[in-house]
């Protein structure tokens, strides 16, 4: 439901958030891969990001002692983290080697993937408007894809 009582669903607000700055990623991206080796970027890209939020964490008041989390919190967590990191190194590749304008919808197939291990892993069952607009994103990679 994109309205409530009291306005945006906070999931929706924060999505479209994460949307903007993904998009704004791909272009400074493409900009600063000029001259450049994409793993090299990546690894500039991951420092700024673990200096940034390790700030912010502290900032926040956020900090805990990470020993106390449970080795099942652990090794999901380093599970996505190396499934992020391989999906930048990809992603810094791709956008060296393809234009921004491509290669962002593409990645965005992960929209769909997502939707499949979520109702495979998760126990999650999307309605059928749902898949309607999981198959419009399918869709449009592939149109995207295509050589005309």
């Amino acid at each position: 439901m994109i309205s409530s009582s009291s306005g945006a669903a906070p999931w929706l607000i924060w999505a479209l958030l994460s949307a903007m700055f993904a998009s704004l990623t791909a272009i400074f991206a493409k900009l600063g891969l000029r001259g450049v080796d994409s793993d090299f970027a990546t690894l500039i890209r991951t420092g700024v990001i673990l200096l940034v939020l390790a700030g912010f964490v502290v900032w926040a008041g956020k900090w805990s002692d990470p020993r106390a989390l449970a080795g099942k919190t652990w090794a999901f967590l380093v599970l996505s983290a190396l499934a992020t990191g391989a999906s930048w190194v990809c992603y810094f590749r791709a956008l060296k080697l393809g234009d921004a304008a491509k290669v962002a919808p593409v990645d965005k197939l992960s929209v769909v993937l997502v939707a499949i291990f979520a109702v495979a892993f998760l126990g999650e069952r999307p309605a059928l408007k749902d898949w309607c607009g999981i198959a419009l994103v399918a869709a449009g990679v592939v149109l995207l894809s295509l050589r005309l």
